[in-house]
């Protein structure tokens, strides 16, 4: 009976993927006592990287540089764990192909929207977490995506290594811009997201404008608009701002800055229309 037991225990763990993460929380989900991962990691079938934390090992020969890429760990959270978390702002225009400008090497950023396990934080990974709630929108899924890394920039070069290549929960480029709206100005400048907003041509009115009526932040909605009749894309004019709540009064973003005529908030005086340095891209 015991050896039925563990037969079907290690057929459950080998629905887990090469590489992929799971929990204290996932084993005993699934009938897993502490002594048997415990065992399993004994014989090799489990790896402990943590106090509660485990990985399904990945082959002999797999390079350095795997071990602490993000993805699969992300993958881990959002498809076998559970957890409501996804990729935005920045990260997700890159993963978008968007921000060609915007170097996403090594130790640089990643932008996480949700509740994060607390291992999660303990990783040791390529990239240095930024963490934020996912209070910016009432929906929490609303213009997020699963998106297949074999669309994503041949990001899933690294993910080939596992059987399994799950899409990720990811920001489509109309929410991650709202997003990366919201880190001006202390953590994002005016200039990188007047750059970007150059080659956010193709951008779905439809779905802006829902996202638009979402938002919760006065602040993130006007200076989207600052930057939408700023460079004048063609789906501007297809924007439903009908049910979008500017709310009212002045706003203030930056010091010594400049109030926009129509909507109220100050930006960087080369922001205002009419500005002599006002410079307005395509």
């Amino acid at each position: 009976m015991n050896g039925q037991r563990e037969d079907s225990l290690k057929r459950l763990l080998d629905q887990v993927p090469q590489g992929f993460l799971i929990d204290s929380a996932w084993l005993n989900s699934n009938g897993i006592s502490r002594q048997s991962a415990h065992q399993y990691t004994q014989n090799g079938w489990l790896e402990s990287l943590g106090r509660g934390l485990f990985r399904r090992p990945f082959s002999a020969d797999i390079r350095p540089d795997v071990l602490k890429d993000w993805k699969i760990p992300v993958l881990s959270m959002q498809w076998l764990m559970g957890h409501r978390v996804h990729v935005g702002g920045r990260s997700a225009l890159q993963l978008a192909g968007v921000t060609h400008y915007l170097s996403f090497g090594g130790n640089d950023q990643l932008y996480l929207y949700g509740k994060l396990p607390t291992w999660f934080e303990r990783l040791d990974l390529n990239a240095r977490l930024c963490l934020r709630p996912a209070s910016l929108f009432t929906y929490l899924d609303l213009g997020v995506d699963n998106t297949d890394f074999s669309l994503a920039s041949g990001e899933g070069q690294s993910l080939a290594l596992s059987p399994w290549t799950w899409p990720m929960r990811i920001s489509s480029p109309e929410r991650a811009i709202l997003e990366m709206i919201d880190e001006l100005p202390a953590e994002e400048s005016f200039h990188n997201i007047d750059t970007l907003f150059q080659s956010l041509s193709n951008l779905r009115p439809r779905k802006l404008s829902r996202l638009l009526q979402d938002c919760r932040s006065v602040k993130v909605k006007r200076l989207f608009l600052v930057f939408a009749e700023r460079h004048g894309h063609a789906w501007r004019k297809h924007l439903d701002l009908a049910n979008v709540d500017l709310g009212s009064g002045d706003r203030s973003v930056v010091k010594g800055g400049r109030l926009h005529p129509i909507y109220r908030v100050m930006v960087p005086p080369e922001f205002v229309p009419g500005h002599k340095d006002e410079n307005i891209g395509a």
